[in-house]
Formats: C-alpha cells, sequence, structure tokens
C-alpha cells in the first residue's frame, strides 16, 4: 500500500536584500517580497503554480505596503481605544480583549 500526501501551500520569497525606506515608521526595514503558491509533495515545494504579487514588508513595524510605496496595512496603528482591565491597545469593532479574554 502506498499513499502520498500533496498540496498547493504558499511561500514567500524575498526578491531584493536591500532594504527599503518604509512609509509608515521611516526607517529602512522594509522588503520587497511576494507570496507565491507551490504544489508540495510530502511538504516539499516542486513547483510553482500560481505567482503572487510584489509588495513591501517592514520588518520593524510589520506594516505592508504596494511596491510603488502606498501602505495598504500598519499594525501598529494607535485607535486611542484601549482596555480597561489591562490597558491594551484595541480596535473599534472589538467587542471582546484579544489580551485578556474580557468582555468590553
Amino acid at each position: 500500500m502506498c499513499f502520498f500526501i500533496a498540496g498547493i501551500q504558499p511561500k514567500t520569497v524575498t526578491l531584493e536584500e536591500h532594504p527599503r525606506m518604509c512609509q509608515a515608521c521611516g526607517l529602512y526595514q522594509a522588503r520587497l517580497k511576494r507570496v507565491d503558491h507551490y504544489l508540495s509533495l510530502f511538504f516539499l515545494p516542486i513547483f510553482r503554480v500560481k505567482k503572487g504579487e510584489s509588495f513591501l514588508q517592514c520588518q520593524s513595524c510589520g506594516s505592508l505596503a504596494g511596491e510603488s510605496g502606498d501602505v495598504w496595512d500598519h499594525r501598529s496603528k494607535d485607535t486611542g481605544r484601549t482596555c480597561p482591565y489591562c490597558s491594551q491597545p484595541l480596535k473599534p469593532e472589538f467587542r471582546f480583549c484579544p489580551s485578556c479574554g474580557r468582555k468590553l
């Protein structure tokens, strides 16, 4: 009896080793990357099935931006709202605190 484990899995590829300036935090920590999807056999990527779009990801603040520098997602945004129990920052749509789990 023989069986194969195969599937499609994403793989992040760094396109440039030279960092660019992050538009969100101003540090030179943004690297040009791309997420490609590979056909995998026994969890090893065999060949690329789909080529993704390139983007900039900052290693310092975690923000994502297009190759031109327009910021898509800035993870260290401060919304001004904090949890009354643990004082962690919250997004406006949260009904429960992700840090302590209490109902807001």
